[in-house]
């Protein structure tokens, strides 16, 4: 069982230091109240369906790899996660668990991935959602898989070099169609790709890359925030997410509308962890 460690996963509007050595700027969203932060959850274990545990009671069931969840609105403070392998928890032996800090007004993913070794593990990450230039769209890539170090490339040119598990590169870049693949890094051998992809003015777009080098499982998985135009009176249109498999013929254009993305409602949400926050 991992240890518990504690996780600033957000922090006030500015930067955000996580234990685990990622940082990112968190910007709360206009409509988002300042004592809130937006919670997403992402599964990168493959072969592997969990149960997600916040503070003893159930968050999410069955949820399959691959699967990133809608953002949800969370009461700030301290939850107790665990991941147990389906039907497995509350009683079990978790596969995984940590504790993770949601402070006020943040944008955070939490993700359940192989480590460079491929071990289990929780890392926290934080979303950029401040807006972006016209014309331009954010690209964040995140190295979640049991991988080597990577290169990112758009119409054959690196984007993101040498990126590293539990690493991320972020990067504004014109809105439009890119050709892109997923390389070893300081080599031309395709790991994932090459095909295209399609950013939209004003979004911001996480891709992770997950699975196992190894077991020839690698994939990608997108988480999509949108709203970030720079215009007057742009709101916060929230973010979604969804599966990939690698070198399928239209899977970069397809991830936006790709099956699997769990939603968890926010009245779930404040069953589940009401009175249960450190």
């Amino acid at each position: 069982m991992t240890s518990r460690t504690t996780v600033a996963v957000a922090a006030s509007t500015g930067a955000c230091a996580l234990a685990l050595g990622v940082t990112a700027p968190a910007i709360a969203a206009p409509d988002q109240a300042q004592d809130q932060a937006m919670v997403s959850v992402f599964h990168g274990i493959p072969g592997m369906t969990v149960d997600v545990y916040a503070n003893g009671d159930e968050l999410i069931g069955d949820f399959k790899p691959g699967t990133v969840t809608d953002p949800q609105s969370l009461d700030a403070g301290t939850y107790d996660i665990q991941v147990f392998e389906a039907g497995q928890g509350p009683e079990g032996k978790p596969a995984l668990e940590k504790q993770v800090k949601v402070p006020e007004g943040g944008n955070a993913t939490v993700a359940a991935h192989l480590s460079a070794g491929g071990k289990p593990e929780l890392t926290a990450f934080t979303n950029d959602v401040s807006k972006v230039d016209a014309g331009k769209a954010r690209l964040t890539v995140r190295h979640v898989a049991a991988a080597p170090a990577v290169d990112v490339r758009a119409g054959g040119q690196p984007v993101f070099t040498g990126l590293t598990n539990p690493d991320e590169g972020t990067a504004a870049v014109d809105a439009g169609t890119v050709n892109a693949d997923v390389v070893l890094a300081g080599t031309d051998t395709v790991a994932i790709g090459p095909a295209d992809l399609g950013l939209k003015e004003g979004t911001s777009n996480v891709l992770y890359a997950w699975g196992s080098a190894d077991d020839k499982n690698l994939a990608l998985a997108t988480q999509t925030f949108s709203g970030m135009e720079s215009r007057p009176n742009a709101v916060h249109a929230g973010g979604s997410g969804a599966a990939v498999t690698p070198n399928s013929p239209d899977q970069w254009l397809a991830w936006a509308a790709a099956a699997g993305a769990v939603t968890l409602t926010g009245v779930l949400l404040a069953r589940q962890v009401s009175g249960r926050r450190g």
